[in-house]
């Protein structure tokens, strides 16, 4: 496709909006969500840690780490009072926080005696002439304080990861290039602490990827008479996980990772995770090998993983195989007590019922839609363990199991300039809509985001 086309075709998506998606039902527990017993979660614990399976982790990775102090970039640059709250409650747990061991010694005095006053702590760690931490990207920042070791989500991710698999794990991050040698000197320190070597790689999001922007009469948006794009979501990741040739894959978020004394049950989830995936896997090879339509029915009473419109669709053994022949994902789901993030549904695609991980941002907030949206008893806290091969051990074109139907549409300001443009269906939403899907419940504790500086002091932070 030339460039005309592409800009075209994204025009007449940006105008023309139909990436509403239309909910059928939330799935719930027994209802596409599976609730493992106490029993069946250790023994698909042991039966995972039996495979000697080698995970790769795939982790995006690039997201800034400013927005963590967004309070205090406001309260630098405009003070108002709905930052004060936020600002007393840092100062007053400073030294909880791991990057307090970086700081030099005439101001861990000052804290101590209670002499810095806020402006100039925040100078020191935002800007240029302190840790920086203003322009780092958010796994660079220090999370945890694991004594005698600071360590930042990149270190935190590869350490606990290592621990999980007895050293066979692999890591990939997504990053932004201009950070590159500072996250491979971070984990070079690591390794340096550790006396350990870690297999980790790297790759930037495709600026080919780059959506185009328009204004509101469907022009090619201009800033200074160059033609604006604009990164298009990590749904542009699918191109990178493309890359892995891998038989297991984990993808979770660069943020959501627990201090290491806190991590053991993460750590039991992902095998949980794995082990399931490996389950579901050698159920459907051996469906694939002697094709029955009454064992597809009654191994989805088991896995919940089709909707009965899916099955009912199929006349034929070829039929059959090819829908269980693709690539299958098993996503942990945590109890909803008001978190963001997507939710796991089922969804309605011109009268084929199907599973999906669904965007707040892609349902209509109105009638029966948003009434069906609020009826979710569980969201996706991105803990995914997921095969990129077909039954035969085959690695598959994961584009080619990608709704593009299911993009995003984005409004935003620039310099003062109206744009919108269109960010590619979601890494784990449309563009894994094709695959196999097991949703299983999994614990809150797994779930420890750090969207601002003080989630820090959480309780899974902590150690």
């Amino acid at each position: 496709m030339n460039s005309e086309e592409k800009i075209n075709g994204q025009r007449e998506q940006v105008l023309n909006d139909q990436s509403k998606v239309v909910l059928f039902a939330p799935c719930r527990i027994g209802e596409g969500i599976l609730q493992l017993t106490s029993e069946e979660w250790n023994t698909t614990i042991r039966a995972f840690q039996a495979s000697n399976a080698s995970p790769t982790y795939f982790i995006p990775a690039s997201g800034s780490g400013s927005r963590m102090f967004a309070f205090l970039f406001d309260f630098l640059n405009q003070p108002n009072t709905s930052d004060i709250g936020a600002v007393e409650r840092f100062m007053n747990h400073i030294q909880e926080f791991a990057f307090y061991q970086l700081l030099p010694n005439d101001l861990k005095l000052k804290i101590r005696e209670n002499a810095l006053d806020a402006e100039e702590l925040a100078n020191f760690l935002l800007g240029r002439s302190g840790l920086d931490f203003g322009n780092l990207p958010k796994g660079l920042i220090p999370f945890h304080y694991n004594e005698p070791f600071v360590l930042n989500p990149f270190q935190e991710h590869v350490l606990q990861g290592t621990r999980l698999s007895n050293g066979r794990a692999k890591f990939h991050f997504t990053i932004q290039p201009e950070f590159e040698e500072k996250i491979k000197a971070s984990i070079m320190n690591l390794e340096g602490l550790t006396g350990k070597q870690y297999a980790v790689s790297y790759s930037t999001q495709s600026k080919e990827t780059d959506a185009y922007a328009f204004d509101e009469k469907g022009a090619i948006a201009l800033d200074e008479g160059k033609e604006i794009r604009r990164p298009a979501g990590h749904g542009a990741l699918l191109e990178n996980l493309n890359e892995l040739d891998e038989e297991l894959i984990f993808i979770k978020n660069i943020d959501n990772v627990q201090h290491f004394n806190s991590s053991n049950y993460s750590m039991e989830t992902w095998s949980v995770l794995g082990g399931l995936l490996q389950k579901f896997r050698t159920a459907l090879s051996t469906l694939s090998r002697n094709p029955d339509k009454a064992k597809l029915v009654e191994l989805n009473e088991k896995y919940q993983f089709l909707s009965p419109a899916e099955i009912n669709a199929v006349r034929t053994n070829e039929e059959l195989i090819q829908l269980i022949n693709r690539p299958v994902r098993v996503c942990g789901m945590v109890r909803n007590e008001g978190q963001p993030g997507g939710g796991p549904f089922w969804v309605d695609d011109h009268g084929v019922i199907s599973k999906q991980i669904v965007e707040k941002a892609q349902i209509s907030h109105h009638g029966e839609q948003f009434r069906l949206m609020v009826k979710s008893t569980h969201f996706n806290p991105v803990m995914i363990a997921l095969c990129p091969r077909d039954l035969q051990n085959e690695k598959v074109d994961l584009t080619a199991f990608r709704d593009n139907s299911k993009y995003f549409i984005v409004n935003k300001t620039q310099k003062g300039q109206e744009i919108k443009y269109m960010e590619l269906p979601g890494l784990w939403n449309g563009g894994m809509a094709k695959w196999n899907t097991l949703f299983v419940e999994i614990s809150q504790k797994t779930f420890s985001p750090v969207k601002t500086v003080l989630d820090l002091l959480e309780e899974g932070h902590r150690g």
